[in-house]
């Protein structure tokens, strides 16, 4: 353990966060220093919740410092309970009460066209993330984090799947490889988790040991809500097990691929064209789509190369995938409109699902469109692309009726 202990951020250009100090003294109180822009207006508050979660922890004795940046209570919570543990052993946990809303389960085939990555420390770009509107915020813990921050982050984690408004994203999280992020599991399990991505994802033993953590959390803490587990596949060796991970369990709700570390691994660059991957994308949507789960691509690094970025969705979207992770909220709209099924593409579907139903009607067998025969992987593409332009806004729900 330390002697003192430090957590938070505090530095030229930090905001909506706190470094906070904590030393463990054998006598003179409670002595709490707070430095803050903002102490005429919330320097009581600040001071009343650093003494409530002094007193839970039983600490009588301490001096507790506190350089404020404009911390929201879930993360000042966060700092004082990471630092009071780098000193101080204890299985206690501060809690803040959760918001309804973040108690509200997904899906297994909720849309997922975009995920947004939001690094685990870094509270400022949390707060207002979900206004947005990506299908699912990220809260990472693995790759956005510095190792030596990858500790406290877990705290602001935890506190934010209970005390953050994500607007209606899906809440996710991604942990460390396996086996060091079975203990983030610990951090996120009980808060209401929708989703985890496990990075680095090589076979089905990764995804089974997951499971069996997750299984233990929910029994010990008697919850019932279900999580979904989106693994990451990042390596050769991730690529040529793709199936067997996909496959591994029925809480898996889709698969992703992470083009830096592939191409690193493989010993090429990554190229805008694709080519050096095409193999691996091809075999992670091949593998998905045979397991009934939603193939989702890498992240577009470029966040200035919107044109880029749509030619990019669109590249994807024709290999078969149905979603593709984001770094930045200004690519959001863009990956949006082109998942989306295009004008041409919601016609002939329409084309396709009013002669479906004419056929059953009529009783036969066999579906027809002019001359052409329609099989019943067509149909089913077809009803998938209504149904998403529904949900999309693109095509109102009772279009059979007008």
């Amino acid at each position: 353990m330390e002697k003192i202990g430090l957590a938070g951020n505090y530095a030229s250009g930090v905001k909506s966060d706190c470094l906070v100090q904590f030393e463990s003294t054998k006598s003179g109180g409670l002595q709490i220093e707070i430095n803050s822009r903002v102490k005429s207006m919330f320097g009581i508050s600040m001071e009343n919740l650093a003494k409530d979660i002094l007193d839970y922890f039983e600490i009588e004795n301490a001096k507790l410092k506190i350089d404020d940046t404009g911390a929201v209570d879930f993360v000042l919570a966060a700092r004082i309970e990471a630092a009071i543990k780098k000193v101080i052993t204890s299985n206690k946990e501060f809690l803040l009460p959760i918001l309804e809303e973040n108690k509200i389960p997904t899906q297994k085939d909720d849309f997922r066209f975009s995920r947004l990555y939001l690094p685990g420390n870094t509270p400022k770009l949390m707060l207002n993330a979900g206004i947005h509107k990506p299908n699912g915020l990220i809260l990472d813990l693995e790759d956005a984090v510095a190792p030596e921050k990858k500790y406290e982050a877990k705290f602001v984690v935890r506190n934010a799947l209970r005390a953050l408004n994500f607007y209606g994203s899906e809440r996710m999280v991604r942990i460390n490889q396996i086996p060091g992020g079975l203990d983030d599991l610990e951090y996120i399990v009980p808060h209401f988790v929708n989703l985890i991505l496990i990075p680095k994802c090589e076979s089905a033993k990764d995804i089974l040991s997951v499971n069996q953590r997750i299984d233990m959390i929910k029994q010990r803490e008697k919850l019932s809500h279900d999580i979904w587990l989106m693994p990451i596949i990042e390596s050769a060796k991730g690529v040529m097990n793709a199936y067997e991970i996909v496959t591994a369990a029925d809480n898996i709700s889709s698969m992703a691929i992470g083009l830096e570390d592939y191409t690193a691994d493989i010993g090429t660059l990554r190229t805008k064209s694709g080519t050096e991957s095409l193999f691996a994308r091809n075999m992670i949507v091949t593998a998905s789509i045979a397991a009934g789960v939603q193939p989702i691509d890498s992240v577009f690094s470029d966040v200035g190369d919107m044109d880029g970025l749509a030619e990019n969705v669109k590249v994807s979207k024709n290999l078969g995938f149905s979603g593709m992770g984001c770094i930045h909220p200004r690519q959001i709209r863009v990956i949006h409109e082109n998942f989306s099924p295009e004008t041409a593409e919601i016609e002939k579907a329409k084309k396709i699902v009013i002669a479906f139903n004419d056929a059953k009607k009529k009783g036969l067998g066999v579906v027809s469109m002019g001359s052409k025969m329609i099989d019943a992987p067509v149909v089913k593409r077809a009803l998938n692309t209504i149904t998403t332009a529904i949900l999309t806004g693109k095509l109102e729900a009772d279009w059979m009726d007008n």
